[in-house]
């Protein structure tokens, strides 16, 4: 029996290869999560081209996922950084990147990520078309706009963000509620200008039958993109964003009707007691697609820590509904992440995935902690090392301040509690000079 996707797979009760590897990571009966792919309750971001992909699955009955966003710019135009990074993020356990280069020779890029990278490799096709045809905003024709999408779907790419909620309608409901910060979706500016200035409709949303037809042909996962996200507190849970996110629900069901996979993309800035709601309600409108969320980053004021802020709204939207976090570095809104950035951010964003996977008590989540926390009452530091989300950093931090006695660190000393609990249940005398 022949298939165009995997939700066409799941729906026709094809195990298809990637269901099977998904389930085993899962530990999910094959049965169960071919069923949640059918019902669009979890994406196997897998196309067609993409060979060298190891698949993950994306849902909220399953592991929460991380996402890396990386690529060049205009200002740094270095692919060789940009690929160590790549690698780097593999190695560190990322399930996904994101290529959002906006500058140089791009497809070059591309298809090295799906001809090498076993993640699953995400772009913005908005941002390459402006590269690509090295011409004014409005001069990119719709046609043009939709040819780009279908390049990234033959280079490999397992899902693509396009932000066809902001629409004409939408556009005015934004143009009469006034924003403190506007749009600050780099994609949903840009067709949200182009609009404006050529008075036509979002060609993502106009053509969105081609842009199925599209997916379809080489199994591309649709990240509808979240244009009218907050870019501060202020604006989060406004008129705009869940006027969008009613079209995002539409256009979800309307995929789905073609047995194309949907994720929805979610809020950027969000204050704590916001975030609960918004994932419920975001599985109300979007009929239970994966909920992908930029954070939420939950304060506005710590430019150089926003790995930080992000996480703590990212565990939150975790353990309350979302699938999928976009990482977030402390280069956030100041400038290109370096390596070092990356690896703030992976870290932020594996933190806040674990901990809301814990929460929703996934099978093994705990066990991890439960195996470090033995580790530490029995002060078996390399055992601690080697669990540690960053044993390298760990290692590190102890060995620039070894102490005087092994069977403790330079914090307490021989008044370690762990230390002095072990020998006194054991009988032993507790020195403590």
């Amino acid at each position: 029996m022949t298939y165009t996707t995997q939700m066409d797979a799941a729906k026709k009760g094809i195990v298809t290869k990637e269901i099977k590897a998904v389930a085993k990571k899962e530990q999910i009966a094959e049965q169960e999560l071919m069923e949640l792919v059918a019902k669009g309750q979890v994406a196997i971001c897998a196309n067609k081209n993409h060979a060298s992909l190891d698949p993950n699955g994306i849902g909220r009955r399953l592991k929460t996922k991380i996402n890396v966003n990386l690529g060049t710019s205009k200002d740094c135009v270095n692919l060789d950084v940009e690929m160590e990074k790549v690698n780097k993020a593999v190695e560190m356990g990322a399930e996904a990147i994101m290529d959002l280069s906006t500058f140089g020779d791009t497809r070059t890029f591309r298809r090295k990520l799906t001809a090498s990278c076993p993640a699953m490799i995400g772009t913005v096709p908005i941002y390459d078309a402006v590269v690509y045809y090295h011409k004014e905003l409005d001069q990119i024709t719709a046609q043009e706009w939709l040819d780009v999408f279908r390049m990234h779907a033959e280079d490999g790419v397992d899902f693509m963000t396009i932000h066809c909620g902001i629409n004409r309608k939408t556009a005015e409901r934004f143009k009469n509620n006034k924003r403190l910060t506007n749009i600050v979706s780099r994609g949903g500016s840009l067709i949200f200008a182009w609009m404006e200035m050529t008075g036509k409709e979002n060609p993502f949303y106009e053509y969105f039958d081609e842009v199925l037809e599209i997916c379809k042909q080489y199994d591309v996962t649709l990240s509808l993109g979240d244009a009218c996200r907050p870019g501060s507190i202020a604006d989060a849970s406004d008129a705009c964003q869940i006027s969008e996110l009613i079209e995002l629900g539409e256009l979800t069901r309307r995929a789905w009707e073609q047995k194309v996979q949907v994720m929805i993309e979610g809020p950027g800035h969000m204050p704590l007691d916001q975030i609960k709601a918004n994932m419920e309600i975001e599985q109300t409108l979007c009929h239970g697609a994966p909920f992908y969320v930029l954070g939420p980053i939950v304060t506005d004021v710590a430019p150089g820590y926003d790995h930080i802020t992000s996480a703590i709204g990212g565990a939150i939207a975790a353990a309350c509904g979302a699938s999928f976090l976009c990482y977030v570095t402390p280069a956030e809104h100041l400038r290109l992440p370096t390596l070092e950035d990356m690896k703030e951010g992976i870290i932020a964003a594996k933190i806040a995935a674990h901990a809301a996977d814990i929460a929703k008590g996934l099978p093994g989540a705990a066990d991890w902690d439960r195996r470090m926390s033995t580790a530490r009452k029995n002060l078996d530091w390399e055992e601690m090392f080697a669990l540690a989300m960053d044993g390298e950093k760990a290692r590190r931090y102890r060995e620039e301040s070894m102490p005087e006695h092994s069977d403790s660190c330079t914090m307490c000393g021989k008044m370690c509690a762990v230390r002095n609990m072990n020998k006194v249940l054991n009988k032993e005398f507790v020195d403590v000079i």
